[in-house]
């Protein structure tokens, strides 16, 4: 788990209303934004010592990225190591800490897609990979398709060079004693949307799914379209919620598209989580950035893990404010 206390933190322990403005201003360096998912996050729902660590662990890979981006590192790059970071923390419901399956085993998804081309690469199912975004980009770079899911995804990891592990590795006490209870955890899932150097977007999604799915269960986190989707024209984006809702609203396609048609970043994302899932009884929040550099972080849940960096801003954050 990260542990790394960095003055950043001490800027901003929850996002101010004021910082929540000034991520909106247009920037032509790099961005980085980042959630840990959406769901039942009120004050007074996490003790003092599981704030500090979230917000360790989230201002800790707003850095890391946000440093490898000045070094000029590409953007899908970035992407992909700031979601392993995440994986490899068991706070979060992606990689070592998911949620487990009604069969009491994780299943991990994620996706990945470089807004410059349009490409990428998502997978499903995994049980046996530690982390599912460096295989999703995988599929990106080295394969001719774009989703691989369950065993076919895992052979291919392993032809490739990924190590097998054992499925425990996911699973903490934490997991194992909501799944003895039956207790359904509604965030976790983490996601990254970036602006390179170079003007690039990039977006990844990365989850364990719900807690206590049957059946082979999908949700919207390795769908390109619904969970993660990124076009230099519009924007990049990634999702968190109750992923059957993003996917039969396309959440990140459409947010992009409207935001190529001219549509403003921030209103449009709002009226999708507000409005457009709102009227469904979708919950759920995103994070998005444009070509522009603005950002959009809006979520209908009490709350949100969330964080930004760029030349002007850097805050933490995850209560509503």
């Amino acid at each position: 788990m990260l542990r790394k206390f960095l003055p950043l933190l001490l800027l901003a322990a929850c996002a101010s209303p004021e910082a929540d403005k000034s991520a909106n201003n247009p920037t032509s360096g790099p961005v980085i934004v980042i959630h840990g998912g959406a769901g039942s996050i009120s004050r007074g729902s996490l003790s003092e010592a599981d704030e500090l660590a979230y917000q360790t662990s989230l201002t800790a890979a707003v850095d890391s990225g946000y440093m490898w981006l000045e070094q000029g590192v590409a953007a899908e790059e970035v992407v992909a190591r700031v979601i392993e970071m995440m994986e490899s923390d068991s706070l979060f419901n992606s990689g070592v800490g998911a949620v487990v399956t009604a069969e009491g085993i994780a299943e991990l998804d994620a996706s990945i897609m470089r807004g410059s081309d349009r490409n990428a690469g998502a997978v499903s199912g995994l049980r046996h990979v530690e982390h599912p975004i460096r295989l999703a980009k995988m599929v990106m770079d080295s394969s001719k398709h774009v989703m691989l899911s369950t065993k076919g995804a895992e052979e291919y990891a392993f032809s490739m060079g990924m190590d097998s592990v054992p499925n425990s590795m996911f699973i903490t006490n934490k997991r194992a004693q909501q799944y003895h209870r039956a207790i359904q955890d509604k965030h976790g899932t983490v996601g990254v949307v970036v602006m390179d150097a170079e003007g690039n977007l990039a977006a990844g999604t990365s989850t364990g799914g719900m807690m206590m799915k049957e059946y082979g269960r999908v949700g919207d986190s390795p769908i390109i379209g619904a969970g993660t989707y990124a076009d230099n024209a519009g924007c990049a984006v990634s999702c968190t919620g109750h992923g059957e809702y993003f996917i039969r609203n396309h959440v990140a396609g459409q947010l992009s598209l409207r935001v190529q048609n001219g549509e403003d970043l921030e209103s449009a994302a709002n009226d999708i989580i507000f409005e457009v899932l709102n009227r469904q009884e979708g919950a759920g929040g995103l994070i998005a950035i444009d070509h522009m550099g603005n950002v959009a972080m809006p979520f209908n849940t009490n709350g949100m893990f969330r964080g930004m960096r760029n030349s002007d801003t850097s805050f933490v954050a995850m209560y509503e404010e």
